[in-house]
């Protein structure tokens, strides 16, 4: 019976006889959500592409992607307290390009697909800790994964459609995010966005006439119906009353883009995007508010809060790992200088720090970037 459930219910190490899994690597994880599948190999509610035709779609984009990769990461001992130096593959994960595109293209991921991959370059050698030394970040699209016969758990990866080692320089690194992303849960909204745009760019391609000059029985020449245009437009344009002979009957039809509710229609759309991507309406111009520099640092907050935490968590966490530093070190994104107040609450805050003794003139110097004054 042991064969036969061996056969039937092939565990990793008995598909792979000598091979001992380093867990280290945290690659045979359970699958948080089937929806993965459809980054791995089925269509998903929606392209990328067509995502990104979208205006407020492709706003909120930069804002949430661009704003995590220009965030520094650190990294502390979580007993301590005490910052410590991080590696070059903390901030800059692949050597050959800068570590905000990186983190930018793998934010993206998470947050459009659920779940982003990189892949290892280098290792350290087992006596420096046999970490990973260099990584890079790799399309989705690109990626397959092996599931065991439940697919409950991930039990290999497939990159190209070619197995990849589970650990060490080949084997893949993933990043999970918090829910199935937004090409799957928005995509009716976001098809919708890409109906209402089509719709706007054929009236502004093909505008449909709103009136028409209609005759009544009388066989008029083509000179005689260009002059008729021509003296109705220039009457329009100077008068605002109209005056028609026998010959001709004024009609209306059709709807204009303002009868359509257009402009309303995608305003309204813009402020569902905003929902679906988890970033506030005001980024996206989805709501009027009055910004003032105060409440902007509010904004910034929120926007840190309600978009951008499970991407920075999801990220965080997974560097933080044995296989890329040991334990109890953490690895966390640097907010300080993105929610920093404005001049007068920083100068209160250190003015009441340097008064207790808990921050000298030359920590504040540093903190704002200050030269001190050479004497």
């Amino acid at each position: 019976m042991g064969a036969i459930r061996d056969f039937l219910f092939p565990s990793v190490e008995a598909a792979k006889p000598g091979v001992v899994t380093d867990v280290q690597a945290a690659n045979l994880q359970p699958l948080q959500n089937l929806d993965y599948f459809s980054v791995l190999g089925t269509p998903v509610s929606v392209t990328r592409q067509l995502a990104m035709s979208v205006p407020s779609v492709a706003r909120a984009r930069n804002i949430i992607t661009g704003t995590i990769g220009s965030l520094p990461l650190t990294t502390f001992n979580r007993i301590t307290g005490e910052y410590v130096d991080p590696h070059r593959v903390i901030n800059q994960p692949d050597p050959r390009v800068a570590g905000f595109v990186v983190y930018c293209w793998l934010a993206e991921d998470i947050w459009m697909y659920g779940a982003g991959y990189g892949q290892v370059l280098e290792m350290y050698s087992s006596t420096d800790g046999g970490r990973v030394r260099a990584w890079t970040r790799i399309r989705p699209s690109r990626v397959t994964v092996d599931t065991d016969i439940q697919t409950d758990s991930i039990t290999g990866y497939k990159v190209d459609g070619k197995p990849v080692p589970i650990n060490g320089v080949g084997s893949i690194i993933r990043f999970d995010g918090p829910d199935e992303g937004l090409l799957h849960r928005a995509g009716k909204t976001i098809q919708a966005a890409v109906y209402l745009e089509n719709a706007a760019v054929n009236y502004a391609k093909e505008p449909a006439p709103s009136m028409v000059l209609k005759s009544n029985g009388t066989n008029l020449t083509a000179e005689r119906i260009s002059s008729l245009l021509s003296a109705w437009k220039t009457a329009r344009q100077s008068r605002s009353t109209a005056f028609l002979n026998a010959d001709v009957e004024l009609q209306q039809f059709g709807f204009d883009p303002k009868t359509m509710q257009l402009s309303e229609a995608r305003q309204y759309v813009a402020l569902e995007l905003a929902r679906a991507c988890g970033i506030p309406a005001y980024f996206l111009s989805a709501e009027q508010t009055s910004m003032t520099y105060s409440n902007a640092v509010n904004e910034r907050r929120s926007l840190v809060d309600f978009s951008l935490r499970p991407i920075l968590k999801a990220i965080e966490e997974r560097l933080s790992l044995p296989d890329f530093v040991p334990n109890p070190v953490m690895v966390r994104f640097d907010l300080d200088d993105f929610l920093r107040g404005n001049p007068l609450e920083r100068a209160q805050v250190y003015e009441i720090l340097n008064r207790i003794g808990a921050m000298s003139v030359e920590q504040i110097q540093r903190e704002e970037d200050l030269i001190p004054n050479e004497s």
